[in-house]
């Protein structure tokens, strides 16, 4: 299977990591596993008052920061997956991504707000589930 983890740092993600290493059916060096994290765009104004070279390092220290903690986390248990990082609504980001990479299967945390709360704020996972065409897990 070819599978996405949608990743963004937080301790839900750690959680995903968790349960995937109790599946050896979705957890295993016979599938392909791609490595996303989506960070926020930064509005243009602040992005002109900062430069491009500074927003460029922001974001390149920002996906770091989230990825290199999962890409060790996978080598040490013999996954060696591919990466990447976008800029953009992370919802519709992860969706467009699965979507295009004709990926099986898309892995991910969920914070697990209550329904007022995603009401009022929108989720991540509850986007993602509303603009993507590809399987999704949600682990809690």
């Amino acid at each position: 299977m070819k599978i996405l983890l949608a990743v963004d740092g937080s301790a839900y993600t750690k959680k995903m990591l968790a349960y995937l290493t109790t599946h050896d059916e979705l957890f295993s060096p016979g599938n392909e596993y791609f490595v996303l994290t989506v960070q926020p765009g930064i509005p243009a104004r602040a992005r002109a008052a900062v430069g491009k070279q500074v927003m460029d390092k922001y974001y390149v220290d920002e996906a770091e920061r989230v990825l290199a903690p999962v890409a060790k986390f996978l080598l040490r248990h013999g996954i060696d997956a591919k990466s990447d990082w976008k800029i953009g609504h992370a919802g519709e980001t992860i969706a467009q991504f699965a979507d295009k990479g004709k990926f099986d299967m898309i892995i991910m945390g969920s914070h697990g707000h209550g329904t007022l709360v995603n009401l009022v704020m929108g989720s991540v996972a509850t986007e993602v589930l509303a603009h993507c065409t590809v399987p999704v897990l949600l682990v809690r």
